[in-house]
């Protein structure tokens, strides 16, 4: 069983930066960030595979958020920049340990999941 901690939530004014994280109790597998607004449901953010590193972003945050990993430290970051009022959401991570490490969107595909942490983003 894998146990995944994220941290670095809060509320932020629009414009501003935050970086989550996501430690993890164990390696080998690739890592998604997704987000659930109030009433709507959780969706892609972004996700790193295990292996070579290899990112996806979904198109709204592409050039604003970086997903990164340091495997030594089994922490996925994801640093968001340029945060706007619709990037409020519980933010969580997802350990997907099918598909050899690789990445996947739907997270029907991911595994385990961390407790989330709030992300308010006020205009």
């Amino acid at each position: 069983q894998v146990q995944l901690v994220e941290s670095g939530g809060g509320l932020v004014q629009a414009g501003g930066s935050l970086r989550l994280s996501c430690v993890a109790s164990g390696r080998g597998f690739a890592v998604g960030w997704f987000r659930q607004a109030p009433g709507k449901e959780r969706r892609f953010v972004a996700a790193i595979s295990w292996s070579n590193g290899v990112t996806s972003y979904v198109e709204s945050v592409k050039g604003r958020f970086t997903i990164s990993r340091d495997n030594a430290k089994n922490t996925v970051y994801l640093q968001m920049n340029s945060l706007k009022p619709e990037d409020t959401a519980v933010y969580y991570c997802a350990a997907r340990l099918t598909g050899r490490g690789s990445a996947a969107f739907n997270l029907d595909e991911y595994d385990y999941w961390g407790q989330g942490t709030q992300v308010p983003v006020s205009s």
